[in-house]
């Protein structure tokens, strides 16, 4: 059990029926009145966020979000199949619970599958890729004005703006919550 007064970033809980995490918390204690807790939640299965107030004494149960390691293997129609790298074991997926990062991961990238309770709701990617444009325009020689971005076609598919003197075939690295280019890959 936690309770709201012990509150932080980070913490889950299970609230009727859902599971929510906490973004942002603030403990206020009001000149008049009683404290309370202003919270910033987000529903883990649905990613709704919810802001709340809860008094400090209220209780709810931990909620254990499982993250587990497996490997994308390949899709299949509206499939999309991994693999537990310590069982072998095989785990398809609707895309419905992908989300939207999942379009910067490629075959055989190694990836957290999220359950709760044995219900899997979603895929993380690894916060960095490197990946390699297939399609971009070449770069104009001379022109060098500030935050001049053109748009790059990676080899998942996935369409970035990258600086105008990336080319055709470089490695670059993406920030998959973003999905904003950081720099040339060092590979």
């Amino acid at each position: 059990m936690v309770s709201a007064g012990d509150f932080r970033n980070g913490v889950t809980f299970e609230m009727d029926g859902q599971v929510l995490q906490i973004i942002e918390f603030q403990h206020v204690k009001p000149g008049k009145g009683a404290a309370f807790v202003r919270t910033k939640c987000r529903n883990v299965i649905t990613g709704a966020v919810v802001e709340r107030t809860f008094n400090p004494t209220d209780k709810f149960e931990n909620a254990f979000v499982e993250r587990r390691d497996m490997q994308y293997l390949y899709q299949d129609g509206d499939l999309y199949y991994f693999m537990d790298t310590e069982t072998y074991e095989q785990l398809p997926l609707n895309g419905d619970k992908l989300g939207d990062s999942f379009k910067f991961v490629t075959e055989n990238m190694i990836v957290k599958v999220l359950s709760y309770k044995g219900n899997v709701f979603g895929v993380e990617p690894p916060l960095f890729v490197d990946l390699v444009i297939t399609e971009t325009e070449p770069g104009v020689k001379g022109d060098t004005a500030t935050n001049v971005t053109k748009i790059a076609k990676l080899e998942t598919g996935a369409e970035v703006r990258v600086p105008i003197f990336i080319n055709e075939g470089e490695k670059i690295r993406i920030d998959t919550r973003t999905g904003e280019y950081l720099e040339r890959s060092k590979e």
